[in-house]
């Protein structure tokens, strides 16, 4: 079972936690990682992009010149796609790019991405994650004593204003709860920080 170390929430280590090795310690899937990214990004895709045809666009109504005998190119309307301020042919439409993927294909992908970050010496666990008030630097400064200089994510095992506002002004810190964790912040930011109680829920729900 893969071992990482605890910290306080001064930064210091006060020990190590054994992790599941189903969740942590699985083989990574390089291929189910990247369907679920791409279904993640296509899901978050507004599609509202929107062009006009031909039978849209104002104007065009009437035949630009006669069929026959100009020595010009036969033209039925100045709103085909060939004129200037014509219509566009095969354009983007509102649509919706939201597709769903299996269940299981979501939970190995979920595992692969945890085990990864193991594997790379870059999940930290925290004892617990409580703070007071709402403190950017506080955050900041815990994040130093953790020598954290890259992106992070940081998961709660519930919702915690006081530490998700104190991280929110930080550049490249995201906190998540372990409810809406998923694989493309995982992979997104470098180090993973969690706190103890977020990591037996995350083996609650993964386990299965």
């Amino acid at each position: 079972m893969p071992k990482v170390a605890l910290y306080n929430i001064q930064g210091e280590q006060v020990g190590s936690v054994q992790l599941d090795d189903k969740i942590f310690g699985a083989e990574i899937n390089e291929a189910v990682l990247h369907q679920v990214v791409v279904n993640q990004l296509a899901n978050k895709r507004q599609g509202t992009q929107s062009t006009k045809t031909r039978g849209e666009v104002r104007g065009g109504g009437i035949k630009p010149w006669k069929q026959k005998g100009t020595g010009r190119a036969r033209q039925g309307s100045i709103r085909a796609p060939q004129w200037i301020k014509g219509g566009i042919a095969l354009g983007p439409k509102p649509r919706n790019y939201k597709y769903t993927l299996p269940k299981k294909v979501r939970r190995i992908a979920m595992r692969s991405a945890l085990s990864s970050k193991v594997q790379e010496n870059n999940v930290l666990v925290l004892e617990d994650l409580k703070f007071e008030e709402i403190k950017t630097k506080r955050m900041a400064e815990l994040l130093g004593k953790l020598d954290i200089d890259s992106k992070v994510l940081i998961v709660l095992p519930e919702k915690n204003e006081l530490v998700q506002k104190s991280a929110r002004n930080i550049p490249g810190v995201k906190t998540t709860l372990v409810n809406t964790l998923n694989v493309y912040d995982i992979l997104k930011h470098e180090k993973f920080v969690i706190t103890k109680d977020a990591v037996t829920k995350v083996e609650e729900v993964y386990a299965k």
